[in-house]
């Protein structure tokens, strides 16, 4: 029995813009990969190590000697043959920072990982890597991008495993924000003083728990200080912490631009580079600090620390520091 002839015409035009779009649908289906890129020697050194350490960088151009710092004090010597495996942390931009931390001394290799979703955060062969490093170093940009992707993930628990062993923890800008025990996570509008000023809640949240450094506890980290002039701004976040019961003591730490704060495993702190940081203690509830009103905070402390000069986190001095008011958003004096 014979069966007749069906031809089937196809329309190619259709044909191929059917294929295109389950390609594209399938590409943009697939987990992002993290773009990843190493100079050095790419195997584990596996070195015991002699801290934990911090690197707080304000922002602007990096102290390379606070940098070389923290690799120092990591490997636990200035002049020896141990080496470090640095990684390199960020939410977007280039791997720039690779050749020149790799020409210091001690430094086996630099690998920068761009992480920018929560499932890199938890891929394991990135998990590896920032596990086994020795320093690990925040990029600056968006410190909401960072809290709102590592938070809770694997790639939290990694890098808390490095300060646990006694490594290096550094930052800049944003990187720099995130390490301090109560975070401002810029999630909404930006806000800087004169808004912080005139209203302690629009606008400002805050992140807890995130990375726990013990000689970090109960710190709230500012940078690009001076010349952003946010000391407004930090007095601010400081006065929200003891309104909302979050803390009775809170300790603001606001960094000059090509400024470091770099912090020993004793909870010393030492400027380093081209400015002076500011400590700022708030101890008491501030008189006004509501929605809607200017804020009304009486007698901060706050120490002016200039370059090379060190301040105790665990042993705050009893003496040295000026203090300033807050009165309806103004200050009662140049708090700088």
């Amino acid at each position: 029995m014979r069966f007749p002839s069906v031809v089937i015409k196809i329309n190619k035009s259709k044909y191929f813009q059917l294929a295109a779009i389950i390609l594209l649908t399938t590409i943009t289906s697939l987990p992002a990969v993290a773009k990843r890129s190493i100079i050095g020697n790419p195997n584990n050194v596996n070195l015991g190590l002699a801290g934990p350490v911090y690197n707080l960088g304000g922002g602007g151009t990096d102290v390379d000697s606070a940098i070389q710092w923290m690799v120092n004090q990591a490997r636990g010597c200035t002049k020896c043959s141990n080496k470090v495996d640095v990684v390199i942390i960020r939410a977007s931009g280039s791997d720039a920072y690779n050749e020149p931390i790799y020409q210091m001394n001690g430094v086996d290799s630099v690998e920068t990982i761009l992480i920018n979703n929560r499932n890199d955060a938890n891929a394991p062969n990135i998990i590896e890597k920032v596990k086994n490093a020795e320093v690990i170093f925040f990029a600056g940009g968006d410190q909401c991008k960072y809290v709102r992707n590592f938070q809770n993930t694997q790639l939290e628990t990694a890098i808390e495993s490095v300060s646990a062993r006694g490594g290096a923890i550094g930052g800049t800008s944003a990187g720099a924000m995130i390490q301090s025990g109560i975070v401002y996570n810029a999630c909404g509008r930006a806000v800087e003083s004169r808004d912080a000023l005139y209203d302690p809640y629009r606008n400002i949240n805050f992140t807890y728990n995130f990375l726990p450094w013990s000689n970090l506890r109960n710190t709230i980290i500012d940078t690009h200080f001076d010349k952003r002039d946010r000391m407004g701004r930090l007095m601010t976040f400081i006065a929200r912490q003891l309104q909302d019961k979050r803390a009775k003591s809170v300790l603001g730490i606001g960094i000059s631009e090509q400024t470091s704060v770099v912090v020993d495993r004793n909870g010393n702190a030492k400027v380093m580079g081209r400015g002076p940081a500011y400590f700022v203690l708030g101890n008491h509830r501030p008189e006004v600090c509501e929605r809607d009103k200017y804020l009304t905070y009486r007698d901060f402390k706050i120490w002016r620390v200039n370059s090379g000069d060190t301040f105790s986190l665990r042993n705050r001095p009893r003496k040295g520091y000026y203090l300033r008011s807050v009165e309806r958003g103004r200050f009662n004096s140049n708090p700088y």
